[in-house]
């Protein structure tokens, strides 16, 4: 796997990623110290305000950034965006009002929404061969799940030396570096080859998803993600500490224990997805959360949890992981950010719906029925997905083009017949192709 980063541009880049995981994490111990210190015994809802900022700049800002990076060199945009981040953390210690708080919370992630869904397009141009693409996709599953480890224990052993305003220095220090080794490479930035207008740039990636039978049953399969993985985000510690009666600690080793399977499925995926299709691994990935949902209904004990955890982490980078692949196949090149945002923006509306599912099924009507509730709602997303997401899924179409003018130059290669100028060629929704083909 780590042959990859032999191409001295994705090193540096996966290096960046990296450096600005880890300043991520910093801030995200430092905030809810930050909040404490602020709101004292009110810094949950503090805490739960921002994260709802968060996901509403996810969802609202990522097309829209999308519809610029169009226009602007990516390597700027990219750049523009660290140092952006890395002025709001500078300021997070300075705070002494929580409307302060949200109101940096959002100038943050919105520049996370731009920055993400560019950085992710511009891996597989920089990558063109599929297997090594892959190889950098489990890289980056493997880097948020050490930084889910690495972060928190980092944070602690600072606290020792430092206060916890300092964190947000260390959080600038990891966006500035990601900013520089970004400068250091030259990156690939194609161009649209047609004026588009703001509307049709912003909303050009959620049309194509949409269009895309493979990116339908995506976003299905996006759900039982969600519901998984919100499931283990928000009840964790309810389990552990309410339901078992355990201390933090034990909280820790679940949480590790769900990262563990995720870093699992991430070193297999590589060697796997040289065998199996992607739509195969990620639906039994996804398979794998429905009955692990169903199984925590009656999960008797903390002895049970740490597998059952397990099994979720390997089931959830199983059905997230190959994500990247699907995008790529079905995007040309000018049209990969604003696709790469679509993804971002919708997967995030998903965990939108059931983080709130999460917390609020598991205070009202108790755990069990959560767990049912929420793998009755994967069980679902799954079976959406299989009806979405033809089994038969080609890259390369034989289609007609019966508006299309007989002398435009992509039709070069097209025979007439009666339903129009006819052609094959690997199909993607883009200004020749509007819809997909009805008969594949």
């Amino acid at each position: 796997m780590l042959q990859v980063l032999a191409n001295r541009t994705y090193r540096h880049l996966f290096l960046a990623q990296v450096i600005a995981l880890v300043g991520t994490g910093l801030a995200t111990v430092a905030l809810g110290l930050l909040a404490y210190d602020i709101a004292g015994a009110d810094a949950g809802a503090v805490l739960g305000t921002a994260l709802a900022i968060k996901m509403v700049a996810y969802v609202g800002v990522a097309p829209v950034a999308a519809a610029f990076a169009e226009r602007l060199p990516r390597r700027t945009m990219l750049v523009c965006l660290d140092m952006v981040r890395a002025a709001v953390a500078l300021c997070l210690p300075f705070v002494t009002e929580v409307w302060q708080i949200y109101a940096l919370i959002f100038v943050l992630q919105s520049a996370s929404a731009g920055f993400t869904p560019t950085f992710q397009a511009t891996i597989p141009d920089v990558l063109p061969d599929e297997r090594e693409y892959t190889r950098a996709l489990s890289l980056s599953r493997l880097a948020y799940d050490l930084e889910s480890v690495a972060s928190p224990m980092l944070a602690a052993a600072l606290l020792t030396l430092i206060n916890f305003h300092s964190l947000f220095a260390g959080t600038a220090i990891g966006f500035l570096a990601s900013a520089a080794l970004v400068v250091s490479v030259a990156l690939p930035s194609p161009k649209a080859s047609e004026r588009r207008g703001i509307y049709d740039r912003t909303t050009r990636g959620l049309r194509i998803y949409l269009a895309t039978p493979r990116l339908r049953g995506l976003l299905a399969l996006n759900l039982a993600v969600a519901a998984a993985s919100a499931m283990v985000i928000v009840n964790t510690v309810v389990l552990v500490q309410a339901q078992f009666g355990l201390g933090q600690r034990s909280t820790a080793l679940a949480l590790a224990a769900f990262g563990g399977g995720s870093m699992i499925a991430a070193l297999l995926l590589p060697r796997l997805l040289d065998d199996v299709p992607d739509r195969r691994a990620m639906l039994a990935g996804a398979g794998v959360l429905v009955a692990g949902l169903f199984v925590g209904v009656a999960v008797p004990s903390f002895v049970w949890l740490l597998p059952l955890w397990f099994a979720l982490g390997l089931g959830y980078s199983l059905a997230q992981t190959p994500s990247g692949r699907l995008l790529r196949r079905s995007s040309m090149l000018e049209d990969r950010p604003s696709l790469f945002a679509a993804q971002f923006a919708l997967s995030h509306v998903c965990w939108l719906i059931t983080y709130p599912i999460a917390g609020w099924f598991g205070a009202k009507i108790g755990l069990p029925l959560t767990f049912a509730a929420l793998g009755l709602l994967a069980a679902l997303s799954v079976l959406a997905a299989i009806r979405l997401w033809p089994s038969n899924d080609r890259d390369v179409l034989a289609h007609s083009h019966g508006a299309l003018d007989p002398a435009h130059p992509h039709l070069a290669d097209a025979v007439p017949t009666p339903d129009g100028l006819q052609h094959a060629h690997a199909f993607v929704i883009d200004s020749n192709h509007p819809e997909w083909p009805r008969s594949a």
